[in-house]
C-alpha cells in the first residue's frame, strides 16, 4: 500500500543527498583504492537514507494500525450505543403505550364513576387554587436560590448545587450525542438500505442475462440435436446403401467365380489363383473369350458370315497368362 509523501527516493534526490554527504574529489587524482571508499561511502549514505525512510514508513504504519484499530474499537462502542438506545426507545415506547392505556382506563372508570368525577373536579379545582396560591408565595417569598437549595435537600443525590446542574447538564448533553449518533446510524442504515436495492437490481440483471444464454444455449441444443436426427438418418441411409452395394458386389463376386469356374472347365484351363481375385478370375475369362473370338475371327471369313463383334481388352493389373489362357490345339 502506497501513502502520500511516503514514496521511495528518486534517483535525483539520491544524487542530491550524495552530493550533499560526499565531497567531490577530482578524479584525476584519486587513485582507485581511493574511488572504490568514496563508492562505499557513498552507497552507505544512501542505505542510511533508505533505512531512516524506511524506519519513518514503518512507524507511520504502526500509527495508521493503531488509528484503525482505535476506529474500529469506536465503531464497536457506537454499535452498542445504538442498540442501547434503541433498547430505551423501545422500553420508552412500551412505556408511554402502558401509560395511555391506564389513562384510557382512567377517562372510563371516570366517564362511568360521574360523581366522583365531580368531586375530582371539585378537587382539582381546589388544588389548582392553592397551587396558584403557593406560586404566588414562591415568588414573592422565595427566589430561584433557595427552590434549588429545597431541591437539592429533597433529591440528597448531590453535594451542592452546581453539581446537580452538572449532573443534569451531562445527561443532556448525553442525550443530544445519542441523538446524534442514532440519525447517523439511520443514515448509514439508509446507505446500506441504498447499497442492498443496487445489489439486487445488479442481481435481477445478471439473472436475466443468464437466463438469455440459457435460451440461446437450448436453442442451440435443439439445432444440434435436429442435426445429430439428420445426420443419423443419412447415415442409416449410408448404411443401407452399402449394405445394398455389398450385396450386389456379392453378388457379381459371385457371378463372375461362376463364369470362370465354368469357362476353365469348359475350356480345361489351369486354375492357380485365389478365389477371392475376382479381377484376376475376369481378365482370365476375358482371355479365353479373345481366343475364342480370334478363333471365330478366323473361320468366318472361310463360311462368309458377319464378323463377331471385338471384345474389350483386359482391365486387371495383373500380367497375362498367355500360356494358360488359350484351349489345346484338339479342343480349337
Amino acid at each position: 500500500m502506497t501513502l502520500p509523501g511516503l514514496s521511495p527516493p528518486s534517483h535525483d534526490e539520491l544524487r542530491a543527498t550524495r552530493s550533499r554527504t560526499v565531497p567531490v574529489w577530482d578524479g584525476a587524482v584519486l587513485l582507485p583504492s581511493t574511488h572504490l571508499l568514496l563508492k562505499r561511502r557513498e552507497v552507505a549514505e544512501v542505505e542510511r537514507v533508505l533505512q531512516s525512510q524506511r524506519e519513518e514508513f514503518r512507524q507511520r504504519m504502526e500509527r495508521l494500525e493503531q488509528r484503525r484499530q482505535q476506529l474500529g474499537q469506536r465503531k464497536d462502542q457506537l454499535r452498542d450505543v445504538v442498540l442501547k438506545f434503541n433498547v430505551f426507545l423501545k422500553a420508552s415506547a412500551a412505556r408511554q403505550e402502558r401509560a395511555l392505556r391506564r389513562v384510557e382506563e382512567e377517562r372510563a372508570r371516570a366517564a362511568g364513576q360521574g360523581a366522583e368525577a365531580a368531586h375530582l373536579r371539585q378537587e382539582l379545582t381546589g388544588l389548582l387554587q392553592r397551587r396558584e396560591h403557593l406560586a404566588r408565595r414562591l415568588r414573592s417569598l422565595r427566589g430561584f436560590g433557595d427552590y434549588l437549595q429545597g431541591v437539592l435537600a429533597r433529591t440528597e443525590q448531590f453535594q451542592d448545587v452546581p453539581a446537580m446542574l452538572a449532573h443534569f447538564g451531562v445527561l443532556a448533553g448525553a442525550r443530544a450525542a445519542l441523538a446524534q449518533q442514532a440519525e447517523a446510524g439511520q443514515e448509514q442504515l439508509a446507505q446500506g438500505w441504498a447499497r442492498l436495492r443496487r445489489y439486487q437490481e445488479e442481481a435481477s440483471s445478471e439473472l436475466l442475462r443468464t437466463n438469455n444464454e440459457l435460451t440461446q444455449l437450448r436453442a442451440r441444443l435443439e439445432a444440434a440435436r435436429h442435426e445429430v436426427l439428420q445426420g443419423e438418418s443419412c447415415w442409416a441411409h449410408v448404411q443401407s446403401t452399402a449394405t445394398q452395394k455389398t450385396l450386389l458386389l456379392g453378388q457379381i463376386k459371385l457371378a463372375v467365380l461362376n463364369l470362370f469356374q465354368l469357362t476353365t472347365a469348359r475350356l480345361k484351363v489351369p486354375t492357380d489363383m485365389a478365389l477371392e481375385d475376382t479381377e484376376a478370375q475376369l481378365d482370365t475369362v476375358l482371355l479365353c473369350m479373345q481366343d475364342l473370338t480370334a478363333i471365330c475371327a478366323e473361320l468366318r471369313p472361310r463360311q462368309g458370315g458377319p464378323c463377331p463383334p471385338r471384345l474389350p481388352a483386359a482391365t486387371s493389373m495383373h500380367p497375362r497368362r498367355h500360356g494358360g489362357a488359350r484351349a489345346p490345339p484338339s479342343q480349337e
